[in-house]
């Protein structure tokens, strides 16, 4: 008889997506995001990139290094980051100007990454926000760093916020 496989579903935690405009940010605002991260995800990520590193895709080899199994991309789990920015805070329209990223920990396969992005700073010249990015599992900072970010202006948009049609 045949084995039975067991396929487990690893969820994001995906709320709705949410636009703030420049003037709506305040200093201390936070966002986030729980990822439990999959294989399927590396994989994923690794055919999506070309980053087929075994230390990804293979348990054999990856049980010969000092993290003795498999670990996620590191730039796979600063992606995270990009989905709270791109979604939520501060949502549809911001655009990337700057991220610094400080790998801290390994992230492997079935842990559960938390994603905290908070507004540092604001920088009302140009529409610009500074947000403090930091990913945990279970409590442990495995990333952390800094983004900068233009964010749309209220002014610029004549005060419609766009509801983006996926």
């Amino acid at each position: 008889m045949p084995k039975q496989l067991r396929i487990r579903s690893y969820r994001m935690n995906l709320p709705p997506l949410r636009t703030l405009f420049f003037e709506d940010l305040s200093i201390g605002m936070t966002e986030t995001l729980e990822k439990t991260v999959s294989s399927s995800d590396v994989v994923g990520f690794a055919q999506l990139t070309g980053d087929r590193n075994p230390i990804h895709l293979s348990e054999h080899f990856a049980a010969r290094t000092s993290f003795g199994k498999r670990i996620a991309h590191g730039l796979y789990t600063a992606s995270l980051i990009s989905a709270v920015l791109g979604t939520r805070l501060p949502g549809p329209g911001a655009i990337y100007i700057s991220q610094t990223l400080n790998f801290r920990a390994p992230v492997k396969i079935g842990d559960t990454v938390l994603v905290t992005v908070t507004v540092q700073e604001l920088i009302a010249e140009k529409s610009r926000a500074r947000l403090s990015c930091i990913c945990s599992v279970d409590d442990e900072v495995v990333l952390d760093g800094e983004a900068l970010v233009k964010v749309p202006s209220e002014k610029t948009a004549k005060g419609k916020r766009p509801i983006p049609k996926l």
